[in-house]
């Protein structure tokens, strides 16, 4: 409780944390009508899979440079001019909707522009928290940072279905609205900025991160387990199809589904506030991805919208756990003149499993049909657990997050 008392006490923590919710407001709003729009434009699986790839494509090819960047340079400009330029984009998606010149390149193409800005802006942004907050802060720093952006994500769908009654342009323009807000907050952030000498862009530094992340069995294991995992035990892409074809239910009905895990992991997070994870961290990640993977099969089996919602829930909670376990290691087993190039491996682990695995979801479905893809992720996320373990015994056996304390 006194980390929480400090934290909420802490002016450049709580400008950071209200700066990063407005956006990820956005974003979540953003989701839903991506989502739901291009398969009205295009009643393809496919095309729901191909909105993941567009966003993913980019982070994939640019990452590692920007990890260099995010080393090299001032983080708080790059988050910035990050935030700014996803502004303008999701400005151009609420023009064209509301002018009804929106068409499936549009979307691909504004996804292409997002996912460039997050290249850049997602390792800069993770390198930050431990130039905010001290050592001891870190690991409830992290909690709230994802447990407010689960709370937004119960929020942000659930809102932006609402809001997708009145047309997509008028979801397209409070994302936007919310997105300009969080740059102006985040304008006069002060956090505490290492002094380092820059160094030019080579092979060596580009690929230092992956070298680093690679060399430890823990911070690779971590992020690796949670890439695989999410990848192949994805739902997020199939949602649409589940919400209409499935469960016969409305835009209204997705924004539940897809606020149903942050509920979940919100709720988990608050538990974890007052019960933080102390020992045994190694073993409870395991367990939490298992569950995951047990609650994705349950939700591709359900023909009821309660029954799916539950599903999703405990999903929600499991993650939660996982995330916090994952991203405390990674911020506590590197140097701070690590941290961007890192924080960049991790994010294009954490981008594959997100963008990468809508894609993969939306061709399995469009293939097998969007039950069974679902299910064999499920299937396959339980897989992955069981090799984990056995390949990385060091993470398995794992008792406390900061083994120095």
């Amino acid at each position: 409780m006194t980390s929480n008392a400090s934290l909420l006490k802490h002016r450049s923590f709580m400008r950071f944390w209200i700066g990063q919710m407005a956006f990820s407001l956005a974003f979540q709003m953003l989701l839903v009508g991506l989502g739901w729009q291009i398969y009205n434009l295009t009643d393809s699986a496919l095309s729901l899979g191909l909105v993941g790839l567009a966003r993913y494509l980019p982070q994939l090819l640019l990452t590692f440079y920007a990890g260099h960047v995010a080393d090299n340079h001032d983080r708080h400009l790059i988050l910035l001019l990050c935030r700014s330029a996803m502004t303008l984009t999701i400005a151009v998606l609420a023009v064209t909707s509301i002018m009804g010149l929106i068409t499936p390149a549009i979307i691909y193409g504004c996804c292409i522009a997002m996912g460039t800005a997050r290249a850049f802006e997602a390792p800069a942004t993770q390198a930050m928290v431990p130039n905010i907050v001290s050592a001891d802060l870190l690991a409830p720093a992290l909690t709230w940072t994802a447990s407010g952006r689960e709370a937004t994500t119960i929020v942000g769908p659930a809102l932006g279905g609402l809001i997708y009654l009145l047309g997509a342009g008028a979801l397209y323009g409070t994302s936007t609205a919310c997105c300009l807000l969080s740059a102006l907050i985040l304008a006069n952030l002060r956090y505490r900025q290492d002094r380092r000498e820059k160094r030019p862009v080579t092979l060596d530094s580009l690929l230092g991160g992956l070298r680093f992340t690679w060399r430890n069995p823990v911070i690779f294991g971590s992020i690796s387990l949670d890439m695989f995992a999410v990848l192949l035990g994805s739902v997020t892409a199939l949602l649409p199809i589940v919400a209409r074809d499935i469960l016969e239910t409305g835009p209204w009905g997705l924004g539940l589904l897809r606020s149903a895990p942050a509920v979940g992991a919100v709720l988990m997070s608050v538990y974890l506030a007052w019960r933080p994870i102390g020992r045994r961290v190694g073993p409870k990640m395991f367990v939490a991805v298992a569950v995951f993977g047990a609650m994705t099969i349950v939700f591709g089996l359900s023909e009821m919208l309660w029954l799916s919602i539950v599903a999703l829930l405990v999903m929600g909670a499991a993650d939660m756990v996982s995330v916090v376990i994952r991203s405390t290691l990674v911020q506590l087993e590197t140097p701070d003149e690590m941290r961007g190039r890192v924080s960049a491996v991790n994010s294009i682990f954490i981008s594959t499993s997100n963008q990468l695995g809508e894609f993969e979801s939306g061709v399995l479905a469009a293939w097998v049909g969007a039950v069974p893809a679902i299910v064999i992720g499920g299937i396959g996320t339980l897989g992955v657990v069981a090799l984990w373990m056995r390949w990385f015994p060091d993470l398995a056996r794992r008792d406390r997050l900061d083994m120095r304390a």
